[in-house]
């Protein structure tokens, strides 16, 4: 077994220039940026130089291994491990793909994905983009996941002062473009913003930060967008959805008592709404959107108020037409439930009685 390695008297989170709750993507930043500004080979032979690197070095061993991290918070910061956020924090057992390296080497240059002029146009597109947002992308933006603000805050400080007047100046842009009654929705602000933060910090983030890490950070800036925006306002099987909420806003108020009280009674609307295997919320956020955006639909087209445990029987059953594709027909018949009359589904046989439409020989 190998000998277990000395915990660092002093603070490795100062070392790195990063405060407690930093992601692991803010250390992989934080790492490079200051070897490249503290390294021998920049700041000149020294010994200085050559102890300052390796520093870096150990704070980034300890700092970007999970199982190292937590004992050195555990033992030094324990009241910031409860309060970690940003990207990486969901995502604890993701290991740095960048292996040790010593201080006579620094971190390899990475490829350009964009260079700065066409930032600057793909920014432009985008605050344009913005000023074409439809309502239904609207509706769908004030769903959407916001980006994770605090992992740009932390790398401001590894920010040449140009790319950080660039970045801080992209939030007042998008606020100028954004239709006024939605300029303060989080998820539409924050969204737009994410997205033209990462079209400036795309140069930057190729350069510090190894493939996985990258992809993570772009993802996660830019997914709120990417899940609202030219999507239809259900997801891929709109239409139906569609079709079903005007059959249910048309249904009398009389039907709609009979069938909260038999959905009431059946407890179908128990529990939340259930992903079929294969589909997660948390990594499918343009479904989850969808559904939320449609459920939220369905209970505002009721003609007439209907019990707790009825409202959340239809929101299975709208959740399940979103999600169809996803669903075996049997499945997706027990969601339905009692509310396969108001959403217009009569005319399809349940899945039990349906004919089978196969070729006969």
């Amino acid at each position: 077994m190998p000998p277990r390695p000395l915990l660092p008297r002093d603070d490795l989170y100062a070392r790195l220039e990063l405060s407690v709750d930093a992601s692991f993507e803010a250390v992989e930043v934080a790492w490079r940026a200051l070897l490249k500004r503290h390294h021998p080979d920049v700041a000149g032979p020294s010994p200085e130089a050559e102890d300052r690197a390796k520093r870096i070095n150990v704070a980034h061993d300890w700092l970007s291994d999970p199982d190292l991290r937590v004992r050195y918070d555990r033992e030094r910061h324990p009241s910031g491990i409860a309060g970690r956020s940003g990207i990486g924090a969901s995502r604890a057992g993701a290991r740095p793909s960048s292996a040790r390296r010593p201080p006579s080497s620094p971190p390899p240059a990475r490829p350009l994905r964009r260079r700065p002029a066409d930032a600057e146009e793909a920014l432009a597109r985008h605050l344009d983009r913005i000023e074409r947002l439809t309502p239904d992308e609207l509706d769908r933006l004030t769903l959407a996941e916001t980006p994770p603000i605090a992992f740009v805050a932390s790398i401001a400080r590894f920010l040449s002062p140009e790319l950080l007047t660039k970045v801080e100046s992209v939030e007042q842009r998008v606020h100028e473009r954004l239709p006024r009654a939605v300029r303060w929705n989080p998820g539409v602000r924050d969204s737009a913003v994410g997205y033209g933060q990462e079209i400036i910090l795309a140069a930057f983030l190729d350069e510090h930060l190894s493939g996985d890490f990258r992809e993570r950070v772009r993802e996660r800036l830019t997914r709120g967008w990417s899940a609202a925006v030219d999507q239809p306002r259900y997801g891929p099987n709109g239409r139906a959805v569609s079709r079903a909420i005007d059959a249910l806003r048309r249904s009398p108020a009389d039907e709609l008592r009979r069938v909260a009280t038999s959905a009431a009674a059946d407890g179908i609307g128990r529990g939340g709404p259930p992903w079929p295997r294969g589909l997660r919320p948390d990594e499918d956020d343009a479904l989850r959107v969808s559904s939320e955006l449609a459920r939220r639909d369905a209970l505002g087209a009721l003609a007439a108020p209907v019990p707790p445990a009825a409202r959340r029987s239809l929101e299975r059953a709208i959740h399940a037409l979103v999600l169809r594709h996803g669903f075996s027909a049997n499945a997706f018949d027990a969601l339905v439930g009692p509310w396969r009359g108001p959403l217009g589904l009569d005319s399809e046989a349940p899945a039990g009685v349906r004919e089978d439409r196969r070729p006969r020989r």
